[in-house]
């Protein structure tokens, strides 16, 4: 079925606008939220191409006025943040449209919290009741609008930001800091090049795996997961192959959301190492769990086998086994040009005893199948350092 000509739309897990052109939408959405004069953050990179140019001069020929703000890293930092926080306060901004991939969206999230409260960025990670700390009624309104398909933050609930002084990614929560509304248009996405498509795609992947994996009881998350898989499975390669492939595309981008509504149900191993490791490392995130994948799997093997099998025989592999499951896994990955070994990022295992420490204090080492050491975690790590599977 083509899916290309077709605009939808529903409300889960928030208002959400799927489908080619679904652009055009953002002005309308804009002022049903009350924004007058939003604050369009995106990141560098993204900042210099045509996308959120043309997504302001939508809204200013709405009668709105709008500024953007990309001062947002890869891994975005809390003095991002803090630039994003001032720039909406000299600017009178009155909202933020979240544009790009997760870092710029993000750092959004952060920023339309930040701008209405008196306590440090840190004081609101999700730890224990933080969340209770925030004034929600001054924080400002967001639509989020992605343009690659892999973190799925815009219909998430938390931002993923680096403390670089303590070098460690600290998680952001509060329940609305999920967008009011989403815009899923594939037309955004076409200009993402393959290494990035295939890398993203793998980060959405591995939300949907660990979210089907983790033993926690949510089986809408659980069943959420499960066709987002098979959407990543038929789709991904196909958004590699042919960037201009909008049903791929829009496919994509529906699996991503999809993956970040089940990690309501918990992460696991593999997120546990990637923050730490981009923390420290600086790598993009979905290329890290792309890498980290396999040696997590096999890790986890005696608590998910049966389970993973289950999935096999949903995804219709040739054997309904967890071995045929990690065979596809694989060879996906090498079909998409990810590398084997995290070496091949310049990672070395200098930091295994700190990589693995901060693992386990990770808040996705809680919903692994498996409750692993320290010492299980450096050895996954320097596994995957050496490529030995």
């Amino acid at each position: 079925m083509n899916m290309t000509p077709i605009r939808v739309s529903w409300n889960y897990p928030t208002a959400i606008k799927a489908g080619a052109g679904s652009i055009e939408l953002l002005p309308g959405l804009c002022q049903s939220l009350g924004m007058t004069n939003p604050l369009l953050v995106t990141d560098p990179g993204l900042a210099r191409l045509a996308l959120p140019a043309a997504a302001v001069e939508l809204c200013r020929a709405a009668g709105l006025r709008c500024a953007v703000f990309s001062e947002v890293k890869g891994n975005p930092n809390g003095e991002n943040v803090t630039a994003g926080v001032a720039a909406y306060h000299a600017g009178l901004h009155d909202g933020v449209i979240a544009f790009g991939g997760g870092s710029a969206i993000d750092a959004a999230k952060a920023i339309a919290l930040m701008v209405g409260q008196d306590r440090p960025l840190w004081d609101f990670e999700d730890i224990g009741d933080n969340c209770l700390r925030v004034k929600v009624d001054r924080m400002a309104p967001v639509i989020a609008v992605p343009t690659t398909a892999g973190t799925g933050s815009e219909v998430g609930r938390a931002s993923v930001i680096t403390d670089e002084q303590a070098r460690v990614k600290r998680i952001i929560f509060h329940a609305r800091m999920l967008p009011a509304a989403v815009i899923l248009d594939p037309e955004l996405s076409v200009g993402l090049p393959p290494s990035l498509t295939a890398a993203t795609g793998m980060d959405a992947l591995s939300h949907n795996l660990e979210a089907y994996c983790s033993p926690f009881y949510h089986p809408m998350a659980a069943g959420v997961a499960l066709e987002g898989i098979r959407l990543v499975k038929d789709w991904l390669p196909a958004a590699v192959a042919v960037g201009g492939n909008l049903e791929a595309r829009l496919h994509m981008l529906v699996a991503s959301s999809m993956g970040a509504t089940a990690f309501q149900r918990g992460l696991g191993a593999m997120h546990a190492l990637a923050h730490p490791l981009g923390a420290l490392y600086d790598a993009h995130h979905g290329m890290l769990n792309a890498i980290l994948m396999p040696y997590v799997l096999k890790a986890n093997r005696a608590a998910i086998d049966t389970r993973v099998a289950a999935l096999a025989r949903y995804l219709d592999l040739p054997d309904p086994s967890f071995d045929a499951f990690l065979d596809w896994v694989l060879a996906l990955r090498a079909q998409l040009g990810i590398p084997h070994a995290l070496s091949a990022l310049g990672i070395d295992a200098t930091e295994a005893a700190q990589v693995a420490r901060m693992a386990v204090a990770d808040g996705s080492a809680a919903t692994n199948p498996i409750a692993f050491s320290e010492h299980e975690y450096a050895r996954i790590f320097t596994d995957a350092v050496a490529g030995e599977l």
